[in-house]
């Protein structure tokens, strides 16, 4: 029976229209045999070292002539291999280039030796003909140290101290002397980034307490008083006015030299009058005094001179007493005076324990924050020319710091807070996703004036540090 529409039969044997459709080719089946375990031999590696850039070597392990492979772009390796890979030489050399293209083809050098893993380990480059320009592959540097996460909030870089040309840490091995380890150790911590070095104006200073302009404003008030009181008296033999500026000047004069002597204790009776505050209820942005105990960071201080460990904050100073012959400590010291010849400070962050709430801050006072510390600094050694010879570790401390040991009347005094001692910090109250901090103000704070005890008024910048002498107390033990 004819049909202008096509038809065919089932496999079941039912006629439906269309045409037959067409078998479909089955995609060859590819069997890949497992990769054997290498060893870590580049020369069983294959395929699979490639993957992993890590280029065989060609050439049979005697002093045969090696074989050289022109390619467009290809990678040629050649040399003795000894028995030792790591110290075996790699080299590589070009031997032609496609025909056509003059020269201009890329290739690919790696040279220099390898390791035990077969990867190499320093850069370098071999002989290279057929004016050809070779792409050589750069090798990084070492990888930076990972060090497992701990989730506290630390200062300073992960590695301190000296480096080497690579951005490793240069290991010094030997015996070292002592003058010698404590300049190091010294000048380790001047130049560490997450140290912050103080210096003599972080303190209170009668000059910070009164602005310039009130003081030459004054100093101009009685020069014109005494050029008119002198005036007076010569012209006319009225001496009133000038017995008045003379009073007046006296009394002045007598509370700068008050203020001067006990303008210190004046601004630590104010610290210590601060109420503490409760960290639990303060806001972000308050102005707060904490009282608690302390907790070293990452990067704990050791003392100059005693050598004391896990201190937070250090300070070692060494003064001169100037006679009337005797040289200047200073280019300010006077005669009949002490003055500061030397001077080592140095604070880091670390962590406060609150003693109202029992939390835990992290305190900034390291990486160049600005610290006004009032830290009680005991003396430590007096020095005279008849027993400077009996101190041998202060000789040592004074050559490690290019200092000279001649005839002087010196003093050192050092101050530190060692970890577990009781600390008084004034700061700002910072916030930042349920991790609470302490930093410096951004403006100064004025204490005001004590009129009870004729104490100008002085300005307190940045974080400020209360801490009483601690060498003869017991710490709390953290």
């Amino acid at each position: 029976m004819g049909s202008r529409f096509p038809s065919h039969q089932l496999s079941n044997g039912l006629y439906v229209s269309g045409r037959p459709e067409q078998p479909k080719e089955k995609a060859p089946v590819i069997c890949s045999s497992a990769m054997p375990y290498t060893g870590g031999d580049i020369k069983k590696s294959g395929e699979l070292g490639k993957m992993f850039d890590l280029h065989r070597k060609s050439g049979p392990l005697g002093n045969q002539p090696s074989r050289n492979t022109s390619f467009g772009a290809a990678a040629n390796n050649s040399g003795p291999v000894s028995n030792a890979v790591g110290r075996s030489n790699y080299s590589g050399s070009i031997s032609s280039a496609v025909p056509g293209t003059g020269g201009s083809s890329r290739t690919k050098s790696n040279s220099g030796p390898l390791n035990k893993h077969g990867e190499p380990t320093k850069r370098s480059s071999g002989p290279q003909s057929g004016g050809l320009t070779p792409m050589a592959r750069q090798n990084s540097g070492p990888l930076p140290p990972v060090l497992p996460t701990t989730g506290l909030i630390t200062s300073g870089p992960i590695t301190s101290g000296q480096l080497n040309s690579s951005g490793a840490q240069r290991k010094v091995s030997g015996p070292l002397d002592s003058s010698v380890s404590m300049k190091m150790r010294t000048t380790s911590f001047a130049h560490n980034p997450a140290v912050t070095n103080l210096n003599v104006g972080d303190g209170y200073s009668i000059k910070g307490s009164i602005p310039t302009t009130i003081i030459w404003l004054v100093a101009l008030l009685f020069l014109v008083g005494f050029v008119a009181g002198g005036f007076i008296l010569a012209a006319i033999h009225n001496p009133i006015l000038l017995i008045v500026v003379v009073v007046i000047f006296g009394f002045v004069a007598a509370l700068v030299t008050w203020n001067i002597c006990w303008g210190t204790k004046g601004v630590i009776g104010f610290i210590s009058r601060y109420p503490d505050a409760d960290l639990r209820t303060t806001k972000d942005g308050e102005y707060v005094k904490v009282t608690g105990v302390v907790t070293c960071g990452n990067l704990p201080l050791e003392s100059s001179f005693q050598r004391v460990p896990r201190c937070v904050y250090t300070s070692t100073c060494l003064y001169e007493y100037r006679g009337w012959d005797s040289k200047a400590a200073n280019t300010t010291h006077h005669r009949f005076t002490w003055g500061l010849r030397s001077m080592e400070r140095h604070a880091v962050d670390f962590y406060i324990s609150d003693f109202q709430s029992g939390l835990r801050a992290l305190v900034r006072t390291g990486s160049g924050a600005r610290v006004t510390p009032y830290v009680d600094e005991s003396v430590v050694i007096d020095i005279n020319p008849d027993n400077k010879d009996m101190s041998p570790e202060f000789l040592r401390w004074l050559r490690g710091r290019n200092l000279s040991s001649d005839d002087r009347i010196m003093r050192l005094k050092e101050g530190y807070i060692k970890e577990g001692s009781t600390v008084s910090v004034m700061g700002v109250v910072q916030r930042n996703e349920n991790v609470l901090m302490i930093v410096p103000p951004a403006e100064p704070i004025s204490t005001g004036c004590q009129w009870a005890k004729c104490i100008l008024p002085a300005s307190l910048e940045g974080l400020v540090l209360r801490c009483e002498d601690t060498s003869d107390l017991d710490v709390i033990p953290v």
